[in-house]
This record gives C-alpha cells, sequence and structure tokens, in this order.
C-alpha cells in the first residue's frame, strides 16, 4: 500500500470518532487500531496503531463487537439524509463554487444535495426524498462519520 495513503488513512482515524479502520487491497490488508494498550490503561489519548498483514489468504476474519451506543439526541423534525460513508462533506463542487443547497432550497429525490470525498474520490450524494432543506448540520469541509446526520428535509 502506498505510504501517502496510508498517512491519510491514519490521520482519517486520528481525526475522526472512529476507533478501527480495516481495508482490503489487492497487495494485503491494512488494519488502524485508535487506543491501543495505552488507552486501556487509562494513559489518556493513544495514537493509532497500525498492523498491516500478509494477503487476505493469510489473514484470519476477526469479529469485532461493536460498543453500546448511548441514547441518541431527540431526532429533528422531518426526513434526515445521512452520509453513507466516512469522509469529508463538501457544500460545493469547487471552492468558490456555489452550494449546491441551501436553506430553503426545495430538491427532489436524486438531486445532489453535497459531495463526500473519500480516499481522494469525490462522491456526489443525492436526495432520497423530495422536499425543502430545512436544516444542514455539517460545516463545509468537516469530516463525517457513516451514519451522520447531514441534512433535513421537510
Amino acid at each position: 500500500m502506498d505510504l501517502r495513503k496510508l498517512k491519510t488513512l491514519i490521520d482519517l482515524v486520528s481525526e475522526s470518532n472512529v476507533s478501527e479502520l480495516e481495508i482490503t487491497e489487492a497487495e494485503g490488508k491494512v488494519r488502524i487500531v485508535k487506543g491501543g494498550p495505552a488507552m486501556m490503561a487509562g494513559q489518556g489519548m493513544a495514537q493509532p496503531q497500525v498492523m498491516q498483514h500478509a494477503p487476505l489468504a493469510a489473514a484470519p476474519a476477526q469479529a469485532a463487537a461493536a460498543p453500546a451506543v448511548a441514547a441518541a439526541p431527540q431526532e429533528p423534525a422531518g426526513h434526515t439524509v445521512k452520509s453513507p460513508m466516512v469522509g469529508t462533506f463538501y457544500r460545493a463542487s469547487a471552492p468558490g463554487a456555489k452550494s449546491f443547497v441551501e436553506v430553503g432550497s426545495v430538491v427532489k429525490e436524486g438531486d445532489t444535495i453535497c459531495i463526500i470525498e473519500a480516499m481522494k474520490i469525490l462522491n456526489e450524494i443525492e436526495a432520497d426524498k423530495g422536499g425543502t432543506i430545512t436544516q444542514i448540520l455539517c460545516e463545509n469541509g468537516q469530516a463525517v462519520e457513516y451514519g451522520q446526520p447531514l441534512f433535513i428535509i421537510e
């Protein structure tokens, strides 16, 4: 795996709420885990640890137990558009360009409402329901998690 790509993935894990990331490619498998032994020993925030495995055939499958999720805050009224991936949220197609949508914009199902950049790939995110954008829940350039609310459509 390219060293720059690996550094980008480590930075992404460090700056986000993701505790573990596993990538499988033709060359092998890389697993990045935040909060290794130092975290468990109560010594504060640990740096991510990178474990690179041989090709996929040699790597055993591991089952990870998801930690219990605390009660979510009350959802705003309307339909919530959530992030389908981890990445960086952008409201426009390029710096200085007009935003895809603003609060009050009327959208149809399938309209592009933002872009999420993941691993240098720009992914257009479409409205999964028609209506009016009542809230934009992320800032331009903000790192977003899988399933994180991005917009409210009523």
